[in-house]
């Protein structure tokens, strides 16, 4: 399934909107150095895949900024462990 996903650098977020609810991956970053603190999505629209196409398109968005990656939120520590492609970012 493919989202909408818009990265807004000014509020340091990955977004898009499924059935009208907002989901989000929010991140600090620090020195070329990009830390995932959360990633939500609301239960209404959970398991289509939407926080994995958050992380990727932060991951993806990371390795084009030449920026490394701490994956602070549980469900992105997660998801790298699971995307060895990705593995590189790794702070």
């Amino acid at each position: 399934m493919s989202f909408d996903i818009r990265h807004d650098p000014a509020a340091r977020r990955f977004e898009t909107v499924v059935d009208g609810q907002h989901c989000e991956l929010d991140y600090r970053l620090d020195d070329r150095v990009m830390t995932i603190t959360h990633t939500g999505v609301p239960g209404a629209v959970e398991g289509r895949g939407i926080a994995s196409a958050l992380t990727r398109a932060a991951m993806e968005a990371a390795r084009s900024a030449g920026w490394t990656v701490v994956p602070a939120c549980a469900y992105a520590a997660s998801w790298l462990r699971r995307h060895p492609e990705f593995a590189d970012l790794s702070a």
